[in-house]
């Protein structure tokens, strides 16, 4: 079967580079190979299934966001933007909104919406869409064979084949092998935007050999994280530390899954995480749960809260030579100072302060020990009432690996961009061959900004190429 143009691949940069291609060239014959039974399986998890394909940021703020090259974007950012994609989608009928951070999402939060838009479009424009076309190799003239045995021949090619995250969506790294064939660099690969595992969160079996690093997100979790799994923290600061290094620090939302550390700014740190674990480098994190309270007045504070709590009514009193319920006290304290989600895991992980506290409690209950404690009693609770502040203020969690392309979002490293033209996709290499997408070297923080670059970079291979013939 002969075409004008081929695509390998049926994702977000593809769909997108049968756009750009029919739309530039009506008369092209374009055809799409892709190897799953449906195509764009990804997009259908992007946003946790609401899909934020974008996020509104100008240039100069939305590149600060890129972690590659930035500059290599840039044209195909400028020639298809945000705004171009949200006007995309809701002139064929897909209503959108954008929400906090700049996000844009479909209206319905369903991902499924966004992926049956853009297929729509590109079968109503003539596009050849092939799926469970899965391709084994490229031959000279760009011959393209399946497994099934058939061949496709065409005058450009397009490689959108994406990385190596979510495999069950087909993501198996076919593409790095063709490009290495033209002869084109793939810098290292690895996880990013992936969940950071903290020592004492997995039952450990034998290391991954071919990842170092690298605890698979199926690993059983220990009984404290079973307790920590679910919470979610709202407005923190979260500290990274690479080797002692001077903490780089981040502010936003954290959540503790059944794979680690995750969240908004869990998957900022997590490609400088990932890259330092790999090179055997310690990493350590530091969650400040009240960053708008300082020290000083966050412990007032808790010494404040234990007082009404100990003088409450409602409290168990000294009585008939029994102690206070310290233990339920101490689980009404925590729940003035942090989500109730939170509370059984954050006790798991931090066991001493409420042992002292229990400690002295019991002795108190006891006559003897009311009038042999009293004081040094008193000078223990605003101790470890400190000890509390200090925690809320510095939780500490050694990170000792990551889980890896079962459940990562994005694919660092790739095809290197300085051996691919920035304002046509094209290979500088092999005229005729593109490349668009996860492929690339080319990966971006979290909050829409990586399926923006896919469609960006993807309507400009795509249209570059139909230009061409």
């Amino acid at each position: 079967m002969k075409s004008d143009i081929i695509i390998i691949g049926g994702g977000a940069a593809g769909l997108m580079a049968a756009y750009g291609a029919a739309k530039s060239n009506p008369d092209a014959r374009i055809t799409i190979l892709e190897k799953m039974p449906r195509p764009g399986r990804k997009i259908l998890f992007t946003g946790k299934g609401r899909c934020n394909f974008t996020n509104v940021k100008e240039w100069n703020e939305f590149s600060q966001h890129i972690r590659t090259n930035p500059n290599f974007v840039k044209p195909s950012f400028h020639a298809w933007t945000p705004e171009n994609e949200i006007d995309f989608l809701e002139s064929n009928g897909l209503e959108t909104v954008v929400e906090r951070g700049d996000r844009a999402f479909p209206y319905s939060h369903r991902a499924s919406e966004v992926l049956d838009t853009m297929v729509d479009v590109v079968l109503r424009m003539g596009v050849t869409l092939l799926t469970e076309k899965e391709v084994t190799s490229i031959l000279p003239g760009f011959t393209v064979r399946c497994s099934d045995g058939d061949l496709f021949q065409c005058s450009k090619l397009i490689i959108a084949t994406g990385g190596l995250s979510y495999p069950m969506t087909g993501s198996s790294g076919d593409g790095y092998g063709w490009a290495k064939a033209f002869k084109h660099t793939v810098t290292p690969l690895f996880p990013s935007l992936t969940a950071l595992v903290p020592k004492g969160y997995k039952v450990l079996g034998a290391p991954d050999e071919s990842l170092k690093g690298h605890i698979h997100r199926e690993t059983p979790m220990t009984a404290s994280a079973e307790d920590l799994k679910g919470a979610k923290l709202k407005n923190v600061n979260l500290s990274v530390t690479i080797d002692g290094s001077n903490p780089e620090v981040e502010f936003g939302d954290v959540d503790f899954t059944d794979g680690g550390i995750e969240g908004p700014i869990g998957f900022q740190v997590s490609r400088r995480c990932v890259k330092a674990l790999m090179n055997g480098s310690k990493v350590s994190f530091s969650l400040d749960l009240k960053p708008g309270v300082p020290l000083e007045e966050l412990t007032a504070r808790i010494k404040t809260l234990w007082e009404e709590i100990r003088n409450d009514p409602r409290s168990r009193q000294w009585k008939d030579g029994r102690g206070i319920n310290g233990k339920e006290m101490y689980r009404i304290l925590l729940g003035k100072l942090m989500p109730w989600e939170l509370i059984p895991g954050f006790q798991a992980w931090n066991p001493d302060i409420l042992k002292t506290i229990l400690s002295k409690n019991e002795r108190m209950g006891r006559p003897e020990g009311r009038r042999r404690y009293g004081r040094d009693a008193r000078r223990s609770y605003e101790v470890n009432l400190n000890l509390l502040a200090k925690t809320l203020k510095d939780w500490k969690f050694d990170i000792i690996g990551y889980v890896g392309y079962e459940r990562c979002v994005i694919t660092a490293g790739g095809v290197s961009t300085d051996e691919v033209t920035a304002k046509t996709m094209e290979s500088k290499l092999q005229p005729g061959l593109y490349f668009c997408g996860e492929i690339l070297d080319m990966d971006c923080d979290t909050g829409g900004y990586n399926l923006q670059c896919a469609f960006s970079t993807g309507r400009m291979a795509g249209e570059s190429a139909a230009r061409s013939l």
